[in-house]
């Protein structure tokens, strides 16, 4: 049986901010003793592939400590299309032990997670193989929830932060698509919104066209230094939002994926009905463009919190 392996150093440290670097190398862990117990209870062999969802590590501070108070903390896991999967059973052992093994592994910093809920599907995922998600809730306030989700298709956990970019980008275009005006709804909904137009920008930024870049860097600077400083204000809130509606960042975006996708006879604005084989999938024109970077992210983590620790 593989032994969970916790990070070498505290998920949160003194300004109680939690280290992103850290809590990646924990879900990596978490998977790989999933992975480990599920076959050595059923005899069927599984690796899945792990690793933080949400893009706070983009703007994170150079030891991968988080500049803002992050309290809801996402993995994002792969998990290969094998028949043994599709039987309810085995999707059932699988999720209590991926359960089991998430309490564990966040108990010793001091983040108790209580009444698992599994099995919502995520939308704008695949119609055929949806994504899935594993939600528990900290009874002791430190973290609000943790959130599993689960990505079919054995990939990489670059190209699965990639792939899922493309779902992500639909999803924020229902707020901002130029062509029907902006529907009131809840600031946090706007809020959100926001946070993910910031954690798009900073993920693919390498494949941007400098056009782009140079038309949104000044709408980025602004909504991100408004988010440092603590965006709480509706006022504000819809002001940013009515900013980036206007600039039309959303459709950078989508320019940036489109032809790379299309190239290969996959139309972003349909990513619901590609091909299972399809899901987690990620041209190689992105993936070089892409991977190095956010690779050399955690390399950078790695090397100063080595160095800080020295």
């Amino acid at each position: 049986m593989t032994e969970l392996i916790n990070p070498p150093g505290l998920l949160y440290g003194k300004e109680k901010r939690i280290n992103l670097y850290h809590v990646h190398n924990l879900y990596k862990s978490i998977a790989q003793k999933v992975s480990s117990d599920f076959t050595e209870k059923t005899g069927i062999d599984l690796s899945i592939t792990s690793g933080m969802w949400g893009g706070s590590y983009l703007i994170a501070r150079e030891n991968g400590l988080a500049r803002t108070n992050v309290v809801r903390l996402y993995s994002i896991n792969s998990l290969p299309q094998i028949p043994e999967l599709d039987k309810k059973e085995n999707l059932d052992v699988l999720m209590e032990i991926f359960q089991k093994t998430t309490c564990d592994a966040f108990e010793p910093h001091q983040v108790v997670l209580k009444d698992p809920h599994w099995g919502e599907t995520v939308p704008y995922t695949n119609r055929t193989k949806p994504n899935m998600t594993l939600q528990m809730w900290d009874s002791t306030g430190r973290a609000k929830f943790v959130r599993a989700f689960f990505v079919w298709n054995q990939s990489t956990w670059e190209n699965s932060i990639i792939y899922d970019t493309v779902r992500n980008i639909k999803q924020i275009k229902e707020y901002l698509n130029v062509n029907y005006r902006p529907i009131p709804k809840a600031t946090e909904d706007y809020k959100f919104v926001l946070q993910d137009v910031l954690i798009i920008y900073f993920a693919l930024k390498p494949a941007l066209t400098e056009d782009f870049v140079e038309h949104a860097q000044p709408v980025i600077d602004e909504l991100f230094d408004k988010f440092l400083a603590g965006l709480h204000d509706p006022e504000m809130i819809w002001d940013q939002f009515m900013k980036v509606y206007k600039n039309m960042l959303v459709y950078g975006y989508e320019e940036a994926m489109e032809g790379p996708y299309q190239r290969d006879g996959l139309d972003i604005h349909y990513v619901e009905d590609w091909p299972v084989d399809k899901i987690n999938w990620v041209p190689k024109e992105l993936q070089e463009k892409l991977v190095p970077m956010i690779q050399d992210i955690f390399i950078k983590f790695k090397s100063n919190l080595e160095k800080q620790d020295a």
